[in-house]
């Protein structure tokens, strides 16, 4: 059965992208001829073309959108000429699987579908929720452009492939696809790359505890939520016995670490960008507890974040908002204020601070959950299982 298949990503570079590189050296290994198609990187996946580990990658360049809508549909502009340009350099395929967002690469998939190939649809975010969560403009014209988008996507799909399932249930109900075409891969951590190393004490700045957030940093993250909740963690808790380490970037870095002056949280609350994996893991086994401030809305409740995934991976204790999926992924490894509260965020986060033993109680669970039921071996079988049945389809 393997054959020759080109993954499609348009909003990070790979092998960056995490989730797409599993699945890139999953079929790599199961016998399949992998190429994919993704933007270039600031700092790494600078290369206009590599082969990295047997997988073939074209890059291409793409400014980040800035100022609203407008700016994305600058962008998706540019990449979707850029993706259907190297889409033909690479020729054709068996397998074209498009990752979202946005939901526009259905429009290359069609073009390789009339060659022959099988299109599967990975789903790693519901645009329309995406858009609702984003930008706060209601359901406007522009939100019935993105519905209709997403609908488009479902129809020229073959197999859809979602992360949890609450997705799943969106394709079958909102989407239409009949159940036996869509298959749950769920994103879990390398667990090869997630190992606790010695906890390096000048890490947390002089502090006798270190609070840890890894992650994108866009307006729907909740960055600016655990920012006003450590105030508070402070201000009303009366705590200055901690430092926090916000890890990562995205379209809203600039605005917290401005955030973060405002509410008096320079000197507590250090900003590193993207990090290699190795500083990563260095902050990841010093802290004491790790921060999920995703807010409740229709995006987050019904997705699986990343993040509390790696948390669980490096057996760290999570303090989260109570949303739906939340609970499914941590379990008992984490514990859930009120969705949006963050006084009781910070007062959780407080009460972990001061019980050692729970900590290590709920980082036990949460890595028993990453190696068991929600580890990557998994999801790779389904991953495999569905580009089977979009073959015979």
């Amino acid at each position: 059965m393997p054959g020759k298949a080109l993954i499609l990503v348009e909003n990070l570079s790979v092998p960056f992208d995490r989730r797409v590189w599993q699945e890139s050296t999953t079929l790599r290994d199961a016998g399949w001829e992998v190429h994919v198609i993704c933007p270039q990187g600031t700092k790494r996946d600078t290369e206009a073309e590599a082969v990295v580990d047997g997988v073939h990658i074209y890059r291409y360049p793409l400014k980040a959108a800035t100022g609203g809508p407008a700016g994305y549909l600058q962008e998706y502009g540019s990449a979707l000429w850029h993706t259907l340009r190297l889409a033909r350099k690479v020729g054709p395929v068996d397998v074209v699987h498009a990752c979202n967002p946005p939901d526009l690469l259905y429009l290359v998939a069609k073009y390789l579908k009339r060659q022959g190939a099988k299109f599967i649809f990975d789903q790693h975010d519901l645009c329309p929720e995406l858009y609702l969560s984003r930008f706060d403009r209601g359901q406007d014209l522009l939100y019935r452009g993105v519905c209709a988008l997403e609908r488009a996507t479902y129809r020229a799909a073959d197999v859809v492939i979602s992360t949890n399932e609450s997705y799943q249930q969106v394709a079958r109900i909102r989407g239409g696809k009949k159940p036996e075409d869509v298959f749950v891969v769920r994103s879990a951590p390398v667990v090869e790359r997630f190992h606790e190393v010695p906890a390096e004490p000048e890490l947390k700045k002089g502090k006798p505890y270190l609070l840890a957030y890894l992650g994108v940093m866009g307006p729907q993250d909740g960055v600016d939520y655990a920012l006003r909740a450590l105030a508070k963690l402070r201000d009303e808790v009366g705590r200055t016995d901690w430092h926090a380490v916000f890890v990562g970037s995205g379209d809203a870095f600039d605005d917290m670490v401005a955030l973060s002056a405002k509410l008096g949280l320079a000197n507590q609350v250090e900003f590193t960008g993207r990090i290699s994996d190795e500083d990563l893991v260095r902050y990841l086994s010093t802290a004491d507890v790790c921060l999920s401030p995703d807010p409740l809305n229709p995006l987050n409740d019904v997705s699986t974040m990343n993040k509390v995934m790696e948390y669980m991976a490096m057996s760290k204790p999570i303090v989260s908002f109570e949303l739906r999926e939340a609970r499914v992924s941590a379990g008992d490894a984490a514990v859930y204020a009120p969705a949006n509260d963050e006084t009781e965020f910070a007062a959780l986060v407080s009460r972990l601070l001061d019980d050692p033993e729970e900590r290590i109680r709920m980082g036990k669970l949460g890595q028993a959950r990453v190696a068991g039921p929600l580890s990557w071996a998994n999801s790779a079988r389904n991953l495999l299982a569905a580009y089977e049945h979009a073959v015979k389809s």
